[in-house]
């Protein structure tokens, strides 16, 4: 498959055409971090008009995803997103935050949902009405408008996050690993953000800071 492939509507209209009223968009932007929330966001795009310019989150430069963000919020019939704290984390683990988030992000729409969309082979939600898409950011335009929302989100918490911690330059790597990250939590140990059941814990010359994991955390 290309890698510019343009997110469209295809399935979206299938599902509308079988009768489908509300189908929604869902993706997960913060598993891989080690810091800050997870977060999904949940988007229900109209059938009519479109914002040009919606792409794969990862294919879009940060300004221009903070101008989309905008534009998407404004365009779509409902958008919510869902947070799972660092805390909430390591106290239930991936699995259980991810439907945790993904729930909170569903529940925020107000609306009652018909079909789910989401990005990768694996229904993390465990519902009925999910339709999983192998690279669905990249083809499905009401995910990829979802990855979008959740990556500016959360990034925009981030950026919030950083002047509280200055030495992590959260407001550059959003809590993901980095140099300047690692040499921090070496120098400075987890900050009241930081996923301390994580594996890099067990990296760091700080005794006792571990939190033991509800379930076992990503690689």
């Amino acid at each position: 498959m290309p890698d510019r492939v343009v997110p469209d509507l295809s399935l979206e209209r299938r599902l509308w055409s079988d009768g489908h009223r509300v189908v929604v968009g869902l993706d997960e932007v913060g598993r891989g971090a080690w810091a800050g929330p997870l977060t999904i966001a949940a988007v229900v795009v109209p059938r009519v008009g479109r914002v040009q310019g919606i792409r794969d989150s990862k294919q879009v430069p940060e300004a221009r995803r903070e101008q989309l963000h905008d534009r998407i919020v404004d365009w779509c019939e409902w958008v919510s997103v869902g947070h799972v704290a660092a805390q909430e984390c390591d106290e239930i683990g991936m699995s259980a935050a991810l439907r945790l988030a993904g729930r909170r992000a569903l529940d925020g729409l107000g609306v009652e949902v018909d079909r789910i969309l989401l990005d990768g082979s694996w229904d993390f939600l465990g519902d009925e009405r999910v339709v999983t898409i192998v690279r669905g950011d990249s083809t499905s335009r009401s995910i990829a408008a979802a990855s979008i929302v959740a990556k500016v989100t959360r990034d925009r918490m981030m950026r919030l996050d950083a002047p509280c911690y200055p030495a992590f330059d959260f407001e550059r790597n959003k809590g993901y690993p980095s140099p300047r990250h690692r040499l921090a939590l070496a120098g400075y140990g987890p900050t009241a953000i930081h996923r301390r059941s994580w594996s890099y814990m067990d990296q760091l010359p700080w005794p006792n800071l571990r939190v033991p994991p509800a379930a076992s955390a990503p690689g």
